[in-house]
């Protein structure tokens, strides 16, 4: 079964950067495309980008120009770059497997890496 393991999230103030990273336990890594998710507590999970296994991007207006997502197929690994945090980007963020519409495709969730941005 494939596994993702996220890490790179910590505590920042509204303003900072961080970036965020995914392992995937997958050979077949370069043929799928991968998506950045986050869950705020008491919210819903939420699609926050995702890449195409071409490379194409595609990313929630709410991080539009202030995050950056990509891939090394070499190294099995997915990345969010995030810039200009706001508290409202509080949140555990997971990768995953996605549909070209962004859809997760498995239930396998990882643990997650935890965000948290103070003002």
């Amino acid at each position: 079964q494939v596994q993702f393991v996220e890490s790179g999230g910590d505590m920042v103030q509204a303003g900072g950067s961080l970036r965020l990273s995914c392992v995937v336990s997958d050979i077949f890594f370069r043929s799928h495309h991968m998506g950045w998710f986050r869950q705020a507590p008491g919210k819903q999970r939420e699609l926050v980008a995702f890449i195409t296994k071409t490379g194409d991007t595609n990313y929630a207006d709410f991080v539009k120009d202030r995050f950056t997502i990509s891939r090394d197929n070499a190294k099995n690994t997915l990345y969010l770059e995030m810039n200009n945090l706001r508290p409202e980007d509080t949140a555990v963020y997971n990768c995953n497997h996605v549909t070209a519409r962004g859809t997760p495709t498995t239930s396998a969730w990882g643990q997650g890496t935890q965000v948290t941005v103070t003002s």
